[in-house]
């Protein structure tokens, strides 16, 4: 028997239905999807909304940028800088504001050594859910703290946790100044459990012309980067690798 038109077009409409419980696991996939979207989006080292972001120096050269971020301190920065020295490696350094006004002799140390500093804001926060006002006074706080501590260079900034998305992106590019992401991370790349002598093996073996390189040293929760440091300096100047600060590798002058 042939089944109306009319028919026809009324059960395609009834199995078009969605029922209140269908519509919102729809609702709730698509929120998931956007969510992660939105993480992603938040991480990446290459792109961001506004502004500029800067992950790389230019390739053309067997330069890189090591970087540290947090701190400082006052039982781990001395070693730190010792151990750079005897390399005659310059790096660049991402304080805490707030860690700069707890410890200014050894922020003037950093800067006395001839290394940059930059800015990661005053206290560490997740600024991906700031408001304007709160992001501009972290960076702000930050930098006459360093300026404070003798810092009369550029000032870089760097997310915490590489974290951003929009409003921290914006007060950036309203501020004239990029965000400085990496384009390479050892400590995230090797195994927790691995030994000092993995993690700067894996950064002479990995490390390419323009890299920066990002590293925690300043902590307790450091040793292992402090142990593996003088084996990664010696490794990469052995391939040819010179050291240089992020301004001279990127021309970051912010």
């Amino acid at each position: 028997m042939q089944v109306p038109a009319t028919q026809t077009l009324e059960l395609t409409r009834g199995h078009a239905r969605l029922t209140p419980m269908r519509r919102l696991a729809l609702a709730l996939a698509v929120l998931i999807a956007v969510a992660f979207g939105l993480l992603e989006l938040s991480s990446a080292r290459t792109f961001q909304l506004f502004g500029e972001v800067i992950s790389a120096g230019p390739p053309d050269r067997p330069v890189v940028a090591l970087t540290f971020d947090d701190g400082p301190t006052a039982r781990h920065t001395p070693a730190l800088l010792q151990m750079l020295a005897d390399a005659d490696v310059r790096a660049t350094f991402f304080l805490i504001g707030q860690s700069v006004e707890q410890n200014p002799d050894m922020a003037r140390a950093i800067v006395d050594a001839g290394h940059q500093i930059g800015n990661h804001s005053w206290d560490h926060p997740r600024m991906i859910a700031m408001s304007p006002r709160a992001v501009r006074s972290q960076i702000t706080r930050t930098d006459a703290a360093i300026r404070a501590a003798g810092h009369d260079g550029p000032i870089a900034f760097r997310p915490p946790y590489g974290k951003k998305l929009v409003v921290l992106p914006w007060v950036l590019s309203d501020m004239g100044r990029p965000s400085v992401m990496w384009s390479m991370a050892p400590e995230d790349a090797v195994a927790p459990d691995a030994p000092a002598q993995a993690l700067a093996q894996y950064v002479i073996d990995t490390a390419r012309p323009g890299d920066i390189i990002l590293l925690h040293g300043m902590y307790n929760s450091n040793a292992r980067t402090r142990a593996a440091l003088p084996a990664m300096l010696a490794g990469l100047q052995a391939r040819g690798f010179e050291f240089v600060t992020l301004e001279a590798l990127t021309g970051a002058a912010r």
